[in-house]
């Protein structure tokens, strides 16, 4: 009955982070979308709304620490909960990259982008989608996901490439614009921290399920590293 309890105390931990993890999700989606439309009103409401992220990242700390002061959990238990404070945080994190664009965004004031967005929704889609597959992965203890999932960050990384190249273009033909510029680049660095933020919590996945703490490399990463 105590073993069943605690499972079930564990399974609520992993629901509420699922919560936070669709909140930094949509989060992410709406400062997206708010900086496409130049909509400041909506930037506005996002930087002011990640506070909820923070609250619901300290309440899912707290259910942890209880949980560890309470149960004494042993072994896989024990990482699971470590790995859950870990997670917690790397989502937080990422709701602060969502509120940085929308940062961005109000900073911008009546300034017209200097682009049409196109790549950056690519980007900002494409961190999205892994991050809930690799929440996916780790609330289902599933390692073999976890583990493929961060091959595609290359993905990501070229289209910043590409972001970066296309923006030092425009400033090369017209310096002045270099701010604007500096502006769309900060929102692609933001985008490109979050993948690699979804690399680290497939890393805590593999460590709840095999105990080995394993730096994943990508094909990005073999490449850079000949």
């Amino acid at each position: 009955m105590l073993r069943k309890t605690f499972e079930n105390e564990l399974q609520q931990v992993k629901d509420e982070i699922l919560v936070l993890g669709s909140m930094v999700e949509q989060a992410m989606a709406d400062a997206m979308e708010s900086l496409r439309k130049r909509d400041l009103k909506a930037s506005r409401h996002i930087y002011e709304q990640d506070r909820l992220i923070n609250e619901k990242r300290f309440a899912i700390e707290n259910q942890c620490m209880i949980l560890i002061a309470k149960q004494q959990p042993m072994a896989r238990d024990l990482r699971l909960l470590a790995s859950m404070l870990d997670v917690a945080s790397e989502l937080e994190r990422m709701g602060d990259y969502a509120k940085g664009i929308a940062t961005i965004n109000i900073r911008m004031g009546d300034e017209p982008l200097l682009k049409p967005l196109i790549d950056l929704p690519r980007m900002a889609l494409k961190a999205n989608d892994m991050l809930h597959r690799a929440l996916t992965a780790f609330v289902n203890e599933d390692a073999e996901s976890a583990l493929a999932i961060p091959n595609e960050d290359d993905e990501v990384d070229a289209l910043y490439n590409q972001i970066y190249r296309e923006l030092m273009t425009f400033i090369i033909q017209d310096p002045k614009v270099i701010e604007r510029a500096n502006m769309l680049l900060w929102a692609a660095h933001n985008l490109e921290r979050m993948a690699d933020r979804v690399t680290n919590i497939c890393e805590r996945t593999i460590f709840t399920v095999t105990g080995e703490i394993k730096e994943i490399q990508t094909t990005w990463d073999e490449q850079e590293s000949r």
